[in-house]
């Protein structure tokens, strides 16, 4: 597997991504439970003194239903990078695939989470637009990137090394 390959590829899963998580903020898609449950507690607190309270935990219907079709979307773009990368084994398509998994936890939360979402008003929530220190809040993004984010990772790269196996 060339490196090269691997480098363009960790810049176009970059590019796809930050252009789903900018789908995602866009308009009323923002305002949904599978998005808000992004945000720190203090903030969706907040948002929920004005707006209707919905179920934003992690066995909310609409949360599961999001970061399954996550997976889903997130393996079919990661097995066509393994299969370009040259992956032959299961092993070579599991380790492209969580290593490209650690990079994108890694660029969303150093760059997404704490330059961009810190910062724009277009991921502000409507009445939460005062709370720049919560909206600054480094470790909350850190330990979703640590867990669940690992726990997320495997998934698709389970799933990319089998598939791997299955085509090659």
């Amino acid at each position: 597997m060339s490196i090269w390959v691997i480098l363009i590829e960790m810049a176009a899963f970059s590019a796809i991504f930050t252009a789903i998580v900018f789908f995602g903020a866009s308009g009323d898609r923002k305002h949904s439970p599978a998005a808000i449950h992004n945000y720190p507690p203090d903030i969706q607190e907040e948002y929920f003194k004005t707006h209707e309270r919905v179920d934003v935990s992690y066995k909310s219907k609409k949360v599961i239903l999001t970061k399954s079709f996550g997976v889903l979307l997130f393996t079919g773009i990661l097995l066509v990078c393994s299969l370009i990368a040259g992956a032959k084994t299961f092993w070579q398509g599991f380790l492209l695939t969580f290593g490209l998994m650690a990079w994108i936890g890694i660029y969303d939360t150093c760059f997404l989470d704490w330059v961009l979402f810190a910062n724009l008003p277009m991921f502000r929530l409507e009445g939460t637009e005062h709370m720049d220190k919560a909206y600054h809040q480094k470790w909350f993004h850190a330990k979703g990137m640590l867990f669940p984010g690992i726990i997320f990772a495997l998934i698709p790269a389970a799933l990319v090394g089998w598939l791997v196996t299955l085509i090659r």
